[in-house]
C-alpha cells in the first residue's frame, strides 16, 4: 500500500475517532454518577515522591487510608495530604463500585464510559500525530 493510502486512511481514522471523542464526552457528561456521600475517619496521609532521573524533577503522589464501616480503604483521588489529619473524619464519595473517593470528579472519571472517552480522546491525539507524519512521507515520495 502506497504512502499516500496510509496517509488518506489514518486521516479517516482519525475523523472518526476524533467525532467519537466528541459523541463520548457529551455521553459521559450527562451521565447518571451514582454514589454516596460518607463520613470516613483518617487513619494515615502521607506524601509520596517519584524523582525523574533523567530529568531530576519530581511529582508528588499521596497516599491516604481511610476508614469506614470497620473497614480500612485507600481513598483515591486525593490532591494533597494537608487536608487529611490523622484522626479527622473528613467526607469522601463511596461510588457502586465499592472504591472511595475525595471528591465527585474522581468518582466521575472512574466510570467505564468516562475510560472509553479518555481512550477515544488519546487514541484521536495519537491518530493526528501518526497521519501528519505519513502525509509528510507521502509529499516527500511525490517529490521524489
Amino acid at each position: 500500500m502506497s504512502m499516500k493510502k496510509k496517509a488518506i486512511l489514518l486521516w479517516c481514522a482519525f475523523v472518526v475517532c476524533l467525532i467519537a471523542t466528541v459523541v463520548m464526552w457529551f455521553v459521559v457528561d450527562a451521565q447518571k454518577i451514582e454514589y454516596e456521600e460518607v463520613k470516613v475517619s483518617v487513619v494515615s496521609a502521607e506524601t509520596k515522591q517519584l524523582r525523574n532521573r533523567s530529568t531530576g524533577t519530581h511529582y508528588n503522589f499521596y497516599e491516604v487510608m481511610v476508614e469506614y464501616n470497620g473497614e480500612t480503604y485507600k481513598l483515591e483521588n486525593p490532591h494533597n495530604t494537608y487536608q487529611y489529619p490523622e484522626g479527622t473524619t473528613v467526607t469522601a464519595y463511596l461510588a457502586n463500585n465499592g472504591r472511595l473517593f475525595a471528591n465527585i470528579e474522581g468518582v466521575s472519571t472512574s466510570t467505564p464510559l468516562a475510560k472509553v472517552y479518555f481512550v477515544c480522546l488519546f487514541g484521536s491525539f495519537g491518530l493526528l500525530l501518526v497521519a501528519a507524519f505519513c502525509s509528510g512521507k507521502a509529499k516527500e515520495e511525490k517529490m521524489d
